[in-house]
């Protein structure tokens, strides 16, 4: 069982990669492909698994879930790709391991990069140019993501993202509001506070407002 990174605890969404043992197509019939996906959703209730989105192209396959136990996980895919192993080299006539190591995990950190990894998976045979769209590709289980994601597959830490997002909170109040407007900066304040964990004296030197002054008005 592969050991997580301890940073794994922070998130629930897992995003998976499995290949064939030399890059070698493993599923080189449709049966082949369905009966993967059979397993797939055969076994997450037992191992408390959501199924969030999945492409499975010939010699590989993207699948993004999400997980209570990231233990669990390492049981649920080795249940997965050994039960499809032995009907692999059943139905082949071969012998030997069929997919190259166990698999890759990576975490998910925030909704962008949540949303990004969905593109990436549902997009994959659009970049082998196996079809146009995303929606013509019959194995995965494509859903219309709302929104226009016009970032890279970008990967963020859990702090850095709340550094981002704080800031964006703080500029996005300077754009729209005066900041001798005591209502607008208190929730503000409150924002920065109870949603982001913002120490007043951050806020106090990002603000450049008198430490007492936003305690003050956090308080009201």
């Amino acid at each position: 069982m592969p050991r997580y990174p301890r940073k794994f605890i922070e998130t629930s969404f897992i995003h998976i990669m499995t290949q064939g043992i030399n890059r070698s197509y493993i599923f080189k019939k449709e049966e082949d492909i369905k009966y993967y996906i059979k397993i797939l959703y055969e076994l997450r209730e037992e191992y408390n698994i959501k199924i969030i989105a999945y492409c499975i192209m010939n010699n590989h396959a993207h699948i993004l879930v999400q997980v209570k136990d990231i233990n669990e996980l390492s049981k649920y895919m080795q249940r997965i790709n050994t039960k499809y192993g032995r009907y692999y080299n059943k139905k082949y006539n071969r012998v030997g391991f069929v997919f190259r190591n166990r698999y890759k995990a990576e975490g998910i950190y925030g909704d962008k990069h949540l949303y990004n990894c969905i593109n990436y998976i549902y997009n994959n045979p659009v970049k082998a140019g196996i079809c146009k769209k995303a929606s013509e590709y019959p194995y995965s289980n494509y859903k219309k993501i709302k929104g226009v994601i016009e970032a890279d597959y970008v990967f963020l830490e859990p702090e850095e993202e709340k550094e981002i997002n704080y800031k964006n909170e703080i500029a996005h109040f300077y754009k729209s509001n005066d900041i001798n407007d005591e209502n607008e900066l208190k929730k503000l304040i409150k924002i920065l506070r109870n949603k982001y964990n913002i120490s007043f004296r951050k806020m106090s030197n990002d603000l450049n407002i008198n430490r007492e002054k936003i305690r003050k008005l956090y308080k009201e």
